[in-house]
């Protein structure tokens, strides 16, 4: 882990960690609750990644962003989100950032090829690859960590049900992650972040799905705030601990959990090094109507949030925080 900050006031957080293959299901359960009450995030430990795998992932994805800006743009973001976001595409902030966010990025979604019944869907659809040429194996690696960060998310999903007081399977419904919108993120950030000026490495926001699972390197950045409301807002930073991920809950599941669990604003701040991470957004099925869980209300406790369905919620959110496509294609 390296030393991201000078400031001596600057927090660090203390999280609660998830070990997987606990035979103790009883305390892991109760470990979560506690930590989706306090904050939403959390680490989880010994999910059966293996090291030299994650290495690999970076690696390729360290080869991708070194490519010139002209390979890259070629890949660039389509209307079902999925390629490559060049610098500053993103604002997530919009009335604390001056521009958009100091980092470029990859999407990479779940490949449905275009005879799928399912392909008009909006976050369906084959992905835009680089040429296997310029990067050989890279799409081969990509899909295979989708694949294991997708299940990991599942296992997580069934204790976050135990939590909620569900059955343990609630969440494997078709309509709901049987067959999910999952979206992992390849992100390079780069420069120095100065709040006082506007300049984030990744504005101030909280996730849009059920939840995230997040790899990073060992370089500091990340920085949650416990309180949105508070004023003025403490912000601490959550160490990276080698081998473990970093999940946090999204703003669809404090939907579906009535204001119960939490989605908690997180931002970025660089330091002037080259930061890696790999966020995996994780949401339910596009049909999905996104209501308050039975467990979560009761006739003193009623539901919080409309119902709405998970792709109309997607669809509004990315369009607030990504720029136009048709910018770029004006710059060509």
């Amino acid at each position: 882990m390296e030393n991201h900050t000078n400031d001596p006031t600057m927090n660090v957080s203390s999280l609660n960690c998830i070990d997987l293959t606990n035979d103790d299901l009883h305390n892991s359960v109760l470990s979560l609750k506690q930590a989706c009450l306090d904050s939403g995030f959390f680490y989880v430990i010994n999910h059966g990644i293996n090291e030299e795998f994650m290495e690999d992932v970076f690696e390729q994805s360290k080869k991708f962003f070194a490519l010139p800006l002209d390979e890259k743009m070629k890949v660039l973001r389509n209307e079902k989100h999925r390629g490559y976001t060049p610098v500053l595409d993103e604002i997530l902030d919009p009335e604390n950032q001056v521009n958009g966010d100091h980092k470029e990025g990859y999407y990479i979604g779940i490949e449905v090829p275009k005879d799928d019944p399912h392909w008009d869907k909006p976050f369906y659809g084959p992905n835009p690859w680089p040429d296997s040429d310029v990067l050989p194996g890279w799409r081969e690696t990509m899909e295979k960590y989708h694949q294991e960060a997708l299940r990991i998310s599942k296992a997580i999903a069934r204790l976050l049900a135990l939590a909620l007081d569900l059955e343990v399977d609630y969440f494997d419904k078709t309509e709901m992650l049987g067959k999910p919108i999952a979206t992992m993120r390849l992100l390079r950030y780069q420069g120095v972040s100065d709040p006082s000026k506007g300049i984030y490495a990744c504005g101030a926001h909280s996730d849009f799905g059920m939840m995230t699972l997040l790899a990073t390197d060992g370089v500091m950045g990340l920085q949650i705030c416990k309180d949105k409301n508070a004023t003025p807002q403490k912000w601490e930073y959550v160490p990276p601990i080698k081998g473990a991920f970093i999940v946090n809950l999204g703003d669809m599941l404090e939907r579906w959990s009535n204001g119960f669990f939490k989605s908690t604003l997180h931002r970025v701040l660089g330091n002037g090094q080259e930061r890696y991470s790999i966020p995996f957004f994780v949401e339910p099925n596009h049909d999905c109507l996104v209501e308050c869980l039975p467990t979560c209300k009761s006739e003193s406790n009623l539901p919080k949030y409309p119902p709405i369905k998970c792709s109309a919620y997607l669809t509004q959110r990315y369009k607030e925080t990504h720029a136009e496509l048709s910018i770029y294609h004006q710059k060509t």
